[in-house]
């Protein structure tokens, strides 16, 4: 083997688990834990963009301006995107957590993409060498699929 004519690539390796009781419990929790970080965020929203309202009525004249009301209305149209974002996020969650529960056990299931790194030299096969699975077992390296 000639090192001079070696050459250091890097890859993207696909990441898949095996669905277990135990991958399904975890997967649940995380969801569950976005769930609620979400409806965290949303409750200090509506917190915060009553106090942003209520600062812009103190500060002006009584009855409100034009100008008064196109703030109150700027802060309510950002409030309602940034609560669309949360709400998506949300839902996209709640998605993804009934999908969890329906996967049946021993089936695999992407998880994550990670760089890995990979010597190439003259005669090897490229593509063989781009695809490059690893299958976990709660947790545990089970298979390493492809040429290494």
């Amino acid at each position: 083997m000639d090192v001079s004519k070696q050459l250091l690539l890097k890859r993207i390796v696909n990441v898949k688990a095996i669905v277990t009781p135990l991958w399904k419990d975890e997967v649940q929790q995380q969801l569950q834990t976005q769930i609620n970080q979400i409806d965290q965020q949303l409750q200090q929203l509506d917190v915060e963009g009553q106090r942003a309202i209520s600062a812009v009525q103190k500060q002006s004249l009584q009855p409100p301006g034009p100008q008064t009301m196109q703030q109150i209305d700027n802060i309510q149209l950002q409030l309602n995107q940034k609560k669309s974002e949360l709400l998506d996020q949300k839902n996209q969650s709640l998605q993804n957590l009934q999908q969890v529960q329906f996967l049946d056990l021993d089936q695999e299931v992407s998880q994550f993409q990670m760089e890995g790194f990979f010597r190439a030299e003259p005669g090897d096969n490229l593509i063989s060498k781009m695809q490059v699975e690893i299958v976990l077992r709660d947790g545990v390296v089970e298979e390493i699929r492809g040429d290494i």
